[in-house]
This record gives C-alpha cells, structure tokens and sequence, in this order.
C-alpha cells in the first residue's frame, strides 16, 4: 500500500519533514508549498510594482501614483549604532524602503498564476522600522508621542504596512484581499489597528477611461480614507522603542480563492476572523488576467521620515 492511498500516513511523514527542517519548521503551511523564499539565496522574485505604459514603451504614461514605489533590495539591517544585524535566520531580508516624503509607498510584488481553487495561504517574518534621525533639533516628541525613556518617537513616524493580493479568474473577475496595518492616522496619532478597503484598487484601466486620476504619493490601494475600516481590536506590535532594535514578527493570512473571500489573519498571538469582511470586485471584466495570482507587500510613510519594511522569509501553500 502506497502513502497515497494512505493519507494519515502521507500526511505523518510531512509533518515530520517539515517538522525536521528548520526552515520549514518555523512556519505552519497548508497541505501543499507553492514557494518558500528564503532571502538568504536572493529575492525569488519579489520586484517593484509599476503601473502600466502604452504601446511603444512610453513610460510617461505610467500613472503618477505609480511611478514611484522604488524596488525591494537586499539588506543586512545595517544601522548606524549597533552595525549590521542581520535577518531573522542569516544574514539578509528583502527591505522595501520608502523615501522622505508625506504619503509615499515602497511596494513588492510577487507574481504568479493559480493553478486550482481553495484556501490559499501566506506566512512571512517581518519587521518595521521608521528610519533613525541623527542630530536633530527641536522637542524631543514627534506626533503624540514624547521620549519617555521607552516609547520613542520614532514610532509614531511609522505610517502602516499592507499585504494584499490582486486575484483574477472565471472569465476576467478580478478581485483584491488587503490587510493593512495602521499604526498612525495620517495626523501621526498611534492608532494600531487592523483595516481594510471597501473598494477595488483603482487601475491604469480606469484612469485611461477618464474614471480617476491620482496624484503622487496617493494611497494606491484605496485613495479615500473613508474607504477603510477597521476590524478586530487594536494590536500593539513590539517597535521595541527606538528604530534600530529589530524584533521579527511572525504573520498569516489565509484567503478562499473558490468563494473569494478572507479567512483569517494573525499577527503573533493574535487571530482575526475575516471572513465576514466584503471584499468587492471590479465591475467590468479584465482580460488578459486569467488565473492571475499576485501577492504584495507595501509600506507608506505618513510623516515624510523613510518608512522601512523589512521580510526575512515568506512561505506560500495552498490546499488545492
């Protein structure tokens, strides 16, 4: 008898390879592995988002609030008190890394295409930072935090990081799921909190049709701060008070391909239940998409300080 036509026995021996392999081990994967990327060996495919351009390559007409999400990159968590710091397991992560400037986002994007429907799920190691301030002067508070000897007002320059999706099938439905953590309101108040959009994602598409335009540094995702809210309490996270102390955090996301809809998402020790949330489609159809599989990561400042996102490792498994 094979372990195929045994399925406690199969899944016994999986659970004890990955169990065995510390790479693995530190994750909890759904029945199959679509892609574990260990940023040690490179950055498996994790690239800059860039909106779309006509024809003859004129990149001109890539659309303003997409011009500019600046590429993921390697690093070694080098500052400038302690050195370099590593990753979680080795010596590098992929660093998204934004630039100085009120509102502007770093994105990575991981392409791929969906091969079956059902639970679909993303692991990842993160941690984020604002980035440190040399020598400055003025009151020692930023927002509505003030240097105590603990919380730092570094953290309070943190504006949020995003994990969404960009889904499409079944004859061009296309769809996203999108998790953002707020840590600050876009007045620099700590608000730590869960949110997600109640719209689609504007697209070059309907830019082109005249339906919007946005500016640079816009929140791509859902431009309308009316158009979050919020789900779950609110989660402290560990900043771990000043930006150059770098705590990994561990995140999974769980999503339904076949009934396109959220499952759950948690952070550390805390679980949310997402599957009540709306998650509306776009209302025309989008060719040239089918079975797209898109998974990102963003990060946006709120305070015009370089807001950094950094991943050591990313596993996604699916159950189809």
């Amino acid at each position: 008898m094979t372990t195929s036509e045994r399925p406690d026995t199969a899944a016994a021996l999986r659970d004890a390879i990955v169990s065995a392999d510390p790479r693995l081990s530190k994750f909890s994967p759904l029945r199959r592995i679509l892609v574990h990327d260990d940023f040690n060996t490179g950055t498996h495919g994790w690239t800059e988002l860039i909106g779309n351009y006509n024809g003859v390559g004129d990149l001109s007409t890539v659309d303003d609030h997409m011009r500019d999400f600046r590429p993921p990159q390697l690093s070694n968590c080098t500052f400038f008190d302690t050195g370099t710091h590593g990753a979680m397991s080795g010596s590098y992560a992929l660093k998204l890394a934004t630039r100085p400037y009120t509102g502007h986002t770093a994105t990575a994007i991981r392409r791929l295409t969906m091969s079956g429907r059902g639970l679909l799920q993303i692991e990842a190691y993160l941690t984020f930072k604002s980035e440190a301030t040399i020598g400055g002067e003025g009151p020692d508070k930023f927002g509505d935090v003030t240097w105590d000897g603990n919380l730092h007002p570094s953290e309070a320059q943190f504006g949020c990081f995003t994990v969404a999706t960009d889904l499409c099938g079944d004859g061009g439905l296309r769809y996203h799921t999108v998790a953002r953590y707020l840590n600050t309101t876009l007045d620099n108040k700590l608000a730590r909190q869960w949110v997600y959009p109640t719209v689609p994602e504007p697209t070059p598409r309907e830019h082109l049709e005249g339906k919007i335009k946005l500016a640079y540094a816009a929140d791509f995702t859902a431009p309308n701060p009316e158009d979050w809210k919020p789900f779950g309490e609110p989660q402290e996270l560990c900043y771990n008070e000043v930006p150059t102390k770098v705590n990994w955090h561990y995140l999974r996301w769980v999503i339904d391909t076949s009934e396109r809809r959220n499952v759950e998402l948690q952070l550390n020790d805390r679980v949310y239940d997402m599957s009540a949330l709306p998650v509306p489609p776009y209302e025309e159809r989008y060719d040239s998409l089918e079975n797209l599989l898109n998974f990102y990561f963003s990060v946006r400042t709120h305070s015009g300080v370089r807001n950094f996102l950094f991943l050591d490792s990313v596993l996604i498994s699916t159950e189809w």
